[in-house]
């Protein structure tokens, strides 16, 4: 028998069984939907099946028992034997087929090639020139060389013009003279730098002839390509132990007058030519192309985190027992009370808005390279660079919140190691504050908020790109049973209102006498609120954008069942902004939250296949309480037995200090 949800096996947990013949669309394709193609969707199948054919692969005991020494060796085991098996599991050159090998194989704690894949290759082949990339490119993708990313300081992480690194240039030998003047100027953070990598893109402070030109990146070598060893003029280290993602080698990096040749300059946009003559870039911010991009990503990624952690909490709730309702001879299945589908269900439509959301701007990106590096086109950079800032602080917010919920929402064994959900919360809320500060992110976009708002108020609103047009819409009374366009319409209503709020603060606070920059602080926390809403308006037009473009029916209805509930949670959660201004009414408000009830009911028979569709393997999961079979609790048990403490009855601690402190009790 052919069942629509394809998690579906013999002996299985029937409990979790049961929610999978209730599925009412193809798991198959709304993969399809969530990795953005039918050709991607088959390639993640065909590639977690070669490696469950691999047992090298599986891990050798759960990463929970495993010292950071142990985890950092043992994902290096694992590259060693994937680096055997590369070219038969996947395209070599395809990222996104790289990105998943990774994440099934080793997980999220963290290997040495991380940065290796995400910063440093992406930075070279958008940053490098032609002779560059045909230098280092080559070697990188063939992993002749292991790179990072150094970028964040000691005493400077979001703050990149304050960097202290300084690169100043020598004409007279044609190198740059790379130094760390302080200890705040060290290089603290970049994952992989501290013992795997030999090579990174370093960000320094370009200086020639006594001019600071800011920050720009280099490409270093770090050690000794044969023996490992730290070059001489350099210090690195790693920098300890982390809330999680500890089978990384986060590291620090000092210079102390390191000197690299004037070709180590990333010039694909700029350049220094040899008497010391600088080439600027079309666009300010072109260097922070490569933070772009992986602030563009973070949407997918920070979506991907918290649908792992959701997979868990429904699958666990799905089989979990407890209480009951009309039935009194059996418990009820914890999924069933109303609470826990207010708990999990609006988190699973933000994981699909937060995917459908990246996948958007992963292409708004692509394109922007494209303009640039076919045309010289940086229009597109501004809007980008605020979207960007918006989108990172805003999803890695609720992906954290989402996290936590589902991990309260397995109940104790939540807390468990077991259900690897603090691992997966430890390393998506690292989001919050890599990439730039959350809090600095909202002011990034505020800027772009603030001069939209003032050029509508100085009269041109033609000079508005697409993305802030809204900010002219008039005021209009909204009928919100007509459909997903009247809630655009608020959440737009309620977004300009705020915009034009904190721009007038901030106008008074100058008027008053104040500079710019103290009245941009003292309005930053309406700026920061203007940013939000700007941001959580664009998540929810892409959402409606994607379900719209959808043509299987099935799949179609399940996401739009999504979508409805996550139109009312959004507006409802904002409701205060719009009750406050008169946007909406009392009873609108009762609408929406009936409307919000009737989701949570509709959603219920696909929870399982909502979440069973993103297809992560056990392996991928690393939990016990996620596992796709649903036999949690005898797993649970083996799983506590290889405690290393359980490997033998008496442990020293015992023998040493608590029978003796017991037998002096007895005296």
């Amino acid at each position: 028998m052919s069942f629509l949800n394809k998690e579906i096996c013999d002996g299985d947990n029937p409990d979790l069984t049961e929610e999978r013949r209730t599925a009412t669309f193809d798991t198959d394709r709304m993969a399809q939907v969530i990795y953005g193609s039918e050709k991607f969707a088959a390639r993640r199948r065909q590639i977690t099946k070669s490696i469950s054919r691999i047992p090298a692969l599986q891990d050798t005991k759960p990463l929970a028992f495993m010292t950071r020494e142990e985890k950092i060796t043992e994902a290096c085991r694992e590259l060693d034997v994937l680096s055997d098996h590369w070219e038969q599991l996947i395209y070599v050159n395809d990222e996104e087929e790289a990105l998943h090998l990774h994440r099934e194989v080793i997980g999220m704690e963290g290997h040495p090639f991380a940065l290796h894949e995400t910063m440093f290759i992406p930075t070279l082949v958008s940053q490098a020139s032609d002779e560059q990339q045909e230098k280092w490119l080559g070697r990188a993708r063939k992993r002749e060389i292991i790179g990072c990313y150094a970028q964040t300081e000691l005493g400077h992480g979001s703050n990149l013009r304050k960097l202290e690194t300084t690169a100043t240039y020598s004409p007279s030998t044609q190198e740059f003279i790379l130094h760390t003047p302080t200890i705040t100027a060290l290089k603290w953070w970049p994952g992989a730098l501290g013992k795997s990598s030999n090579y990174a893109i370093v960000m320094a402070d370009l200086v020639i002839k006594n001019k600071s030109y800011g920050p720009h990146p280099f490409i270093v070598q770090l050690r000794d390509e044969k023996t490992h060893q730290p070059l001489p003029g350099i210090t690195v280290g790693d920098i300890g132990p982390k809330m999680a993602f500890n089978g990384a080698d986060n590291g620090f990096l000092g210079f102390d007058h390191f000197r690299i040749p004037r070709g180590n300059l990333l010039m694909r946009h700029n350049r220094v030519e040899p008497d010391g003559s600088y080439l600027k870039p079309p666009h300010a911010k072109i260097g922070y192309s490569s933070m772009v991009k992986v602030r563009s990503r973070m949407a997918m990624d920070q979506g991907l985190f918290m649908a792992q952690a959701l997979v868990i909490a429904v699958r666990y709730s799905a089989v979990r027992r407890q209480g009951f309702l009309e039935d009194k001879s059996q418990e009820v299945k914890v999924l069933d009370y109303q609470t826990q589908q207010h708990r999990l269900f609006p988190s699973i439509a933000r994981v699909y808005a937060f995917i459908f959301c990246g996948l958007e701007t992963i292409q708004l990106y692509e394109k922007l390279i494209l303009d640039v590096n076919k045309n010289g086109d940086t229009s597109g950079m501004a809007d980008l660079h605020s979207l960007t800032s918006g989108l990172k602080s805003v999803v890695t917010h609720f992906t954290g919140q989402g996290i936590e919920q589902a991990r309260m929402a397995c109940g104790g064994h939540g807390y468990s190691m077991a259900s690897y959900i603090s691992e997966i919360y430890g390393v998506a809320v690292a989001g919050c504050t890599y990439e730039g500060e959350n809090m600095v992110m909202l002011l990034q976009c505020a800027r772009a908020l603030v001069k939209a708002v003032e050029l509508v108020e100085e009269g041109h609103p033609e000079k508005l790109s697409p993305m802030m047009a809204y900010l002219t819409k008039p005021s209009v009374t909204v009928d919100l049973t007509v459909g997903p366009e009247a809630y655009v319409k608020i959440f737009q209503l309620i977004a300009k209102k705020q915009a034009f709020k904190a721009t007038e603060q901030l106008h008074k606070f100058m008027v008053a006498g104040d500079s710019r920059d103290v009245a941009w602080n003292k309005s930053a926390v309406e700026l920061t609120k203007a940013s939000r809403l700007h941001t959580r308006l664009y998540i929810l037009k892409t959402f409606i954008r994607r379900v719209e473009s959808i043509t299987d029916i099935s799949v179609k209805a399940a996401l739009t069942d999504l979508l409805n509930l996550h139109l009312n949670y959004e507006l409802l959660d904002v409701a205060s902004y719009a009750l406050a201004d008169g946007i909406m009414s009392s009873t609108q408000m009762d609408f929406i939250k009936n409307q919000l009830y009737s989701s949570l009911e509709k959603i219920r028979p696909n929870a399982v296949s909502l979440m069973d569709s993103f297809q992560f393997s056990d392996l991928q999961l690393r939990s016990v309480l996620g596992r796709r079979d649903g036999h949690v609790y005898q797993n649970l048990f083996e799983w506590a037995k290889s405690s290393p403490l359980n490997q033998s009855e008496v442990l020293p601690s015992v023998t040493q200090y608590l029978k003796p402190m017991m037998e002096k009790s007895k005296l």
